[in-house]
């Protein structure tokens, strides 16, 4: 009892710590995993366990899988989607989300789900301009009832199905679980439309002072009005010229920003330079940066027709088109030169449109002015040749970048690929013909081998602090079933409710399983808890399908705190939540699954 004792005590103060936010929980996993094994409860082999766990590694995969659909563009597409759907409408945003990931989480790991998730929801976040603990609590609820929609949706699932084998039972079917998961699914929807209101409160992380948007860069040097889109008429002069002898910011006071061009299966967007030919049916972006400027007569000299530019429309070709502020330091050779003196297209590959001297963005035309040291630039282009410009001979300072640049995709003409591999991914772990490991392996190496993704970007993409917490309390479900811990329980189980009614069983027999799936894993719990469900069935001489349903379920209800699942725990960052977030959400929302489940299950699997 008295290993019992130190253990339980080793627990709670883990949990206090949790609950107080000192030290990161990270700290607190490392601490209990050094603490457990010098309690001589466990030994040092069994504390660093987890390291060697396949579900760790699965988890670290899967964050590689994420980051490859992040910098080939899937993952952006993913978000855009649902955005073009929902619009601005955070409900709609909200059932969307929980919506997609339940189905996607449904025949893959969601664990997997959430990690490849979290940029996609963070990036819908800030362009929705709605706090990120809005959107990551319905994120992880809709992963964690993914789990009750198939038999392969997570382990405990098969742990349970596995154990009605073991005692001569038909298993569970594939869709076994379905009838139960899509009614929670709903009334989790509903729960959380209601419930949100209660994370807006969650004060954001310390992030200094807010990135400008490209708008604000747009607000900020006037750019409104300046920017027109116009399409090459068949008789325009200006085709099959190339743009140097064409000397269109001298002669007509304009700058060719970018080209539309139309291709077999989609409309491409090209940047100029010297060489560049224009060709019939090209749409130009023009920035007027000509004094009194009037810009139909420009376009009727030309032959160019106006075309509609859409409010956001920068915001829109974010991927194609970046803008960046550059400082000029005192010995660059654009000192004292204009933007022709200093040919900064032709050498660089982008366009100054914006120019910001003393606080202040100037009024006079671009071309007009002559830069001095300190001038802050605002350039138009490519985003590679943005990331150029520091290391560039003219000694250009890059000093600020719009949000948008953390969304581009470096590779996004490998998108095809990313979503091929996933696929095929998703089809491994599906159909069992591999562990969930080696599917995830397998797809990672797919994905370095197709080109989505790099060495040194899937290493950065992991989230080391998060493998170590669920790595620090993994030790705890071993610790206490050294100490009896868990034999105790189940026979505390048997002897209190084993005489008791049908119903009255299933509650309590859910909630026992949901409340040690607070402390251990939940595939520990289904584990621990099968057996014992089979045996109060028994004791009842009642179908032990009802029974081992309500413990797969109750597994999967690891709402209330964030060490209850690895899915709350990834999501703890991002949303910036604390202990007490997780109780006040999930602690009702554990309630409701509780009382549809003894509702349902004797229903649809009569006792």
């Amino acid at each position: 009892m008295s290993d019992l004792a130190l253990v339980l005590a080793l627990l709670i103060s883990a949990i206090v710590m949790f609950a107080i936010g000192r030290p990161r929980m990270d700290a607190v996993a490392l601490m209990m995993i050094v603490a457990l094994p010098l309690s001589g409860v466990i030994t040092v082999e069994q504390a660093f366990a987890g390291f060697a766990d396949p579900n760790i590694i699965l988890i670290a995969a899967l964050f590689v899988v994420g980051e490859a659909l992040v910098r080939t563009g899937v993952a952006q597409m993913l978000g855009d989607w649902l955005v073009s759907k929902a619009g601005r409408s955070e409900a709609r945003l909200i059932v969307l989300l929980m919506i997609v990931v339940a189905g996607i989480g449904s025949f893959m790991s969601s664990t997997g789900v959430v990690a490849i998730f979290i940029p996609i929801v963070l990036r819908i976040a800030r362009n929705a301009r709605i706090p990120a603990s809005r959107l990551m609590m319905p994120l992880s609820v809709a992963a964690l009832l993914s789990g009750m929609m198939t038999l392969v949706a997570t382990a405990p699932n098969l742990v349970v199905h596995a154990e009605l084998e073991r005692h001569g039972y038909e298993g569970f079917s594939f869709f076994a679980f379905t009838p139960f998961g899509l009614p929670l699914l709903v009334l989790a929807i509903i729960y959380m439309l209601a419930a949100r209101r209660f994370l807006a409160g969650v004060p954001e992380a310390e992030q200094g002072p807010e990135r400008p948007t490209l708008r604000d860069f747009i607000e900020k040097y006037g750019l409104e009005g300046r920017e027109y889109r116009f399409a090459v008429d068949p008789y325009s002069s200006l085709i099959g010229r190339p743009l140097a002898t064409l000397d269109l910011r001298g002669s007509a006071g304009i700058n060719i920003i970018a080209i539309e061009r139309e291709r077999r299966f989609s409309r491409q967007l090209l940047r100029p330079h010297a060489h560049s030919q224009l060709e019939a049916g090209d749409i130009l972006m023009i920035d007027a940066c000509g004094r009194d400027l009037d810009i139909g007569k420009v376009a009727r000299s030309f032959r160019l027709h106006p075309m509609e530019l859409a409010a956001n429309y920068f915001g829109d070709r974010s991927q194609e088109i970046g803008m960046a502020e550059v400082l000029l330091s005192p010995d660059s050779r654009l000192v004292g030169k204009t933007v022709a003196e200093a040919d900064v297209r032709s050498l660089h590959d982008v366009t100054v449109v914006g120019v910001r001297r003393e606080r202040k963005a100037l009024e006079e035309p671009v071309t007009e002015v002559r830069f001095r040291a300190g001038d802050i630039l605002l350039v138009i282009g490519p985003w590679r040749a943005i990331e150029r410009l520091p290391r560039s001979p003219d000694r250009l300072i890059l000093l600020n970048l719009p949000v948008e640049s953390d969304d581009v995709a470096p590779v996004r003409s490998r998108a095809p690929f990313a979503v091929a591999i996933l696929l095929l991914t998703v089809f491994m772990m599906a159909s069992g013909i591999v562990p969930n490991v080696l599917a995830a392996l397998i797809g990672c190496l797919l994905f370095g081998l197709a080109g989505c993704v790099g060495m040194n970007g899937a290493y950065r993409s992991i989230h080391w602090q998060t493998l170590v917490l669920i790595v620090g309390m993994l030790p705890f479900s071993i610790a206490l079933q050294e100490v009896g811990g868990i034999d105790l329980a189940a026979d505390w189980l048997l002897s209190t409710v084993g005489s008791g009614s049908p119903r009255a069983v299933l509650a309590v027999l859910f909630f026992v399983t949901a409340l040690l799936g607070m402390f251990i894993s939940n595939t520990a719990t289904a584990v621990l808890m099968a057996p014992v469900a089979l045996a109060l069935a028994a004791g009842l001489e009642a179908s032990p399908y009802p029974f081992a349903m309500t413990v797969a379920l109750a597994a999967s209800t690891a709402f209330m705190t964030p060490v209850s699942s690895p899915v709350n725990m990834l999501v703890v960052g991002p949303g910036n939540y604390r202990f007490v977030d997780f109780v006040k959400i999930g602690v009702p929302l554990a309630m409701i699954a509780l009382v549809v489940t003894v509702l349902l299950v004797p229903v649809l699997l009569p006792l």
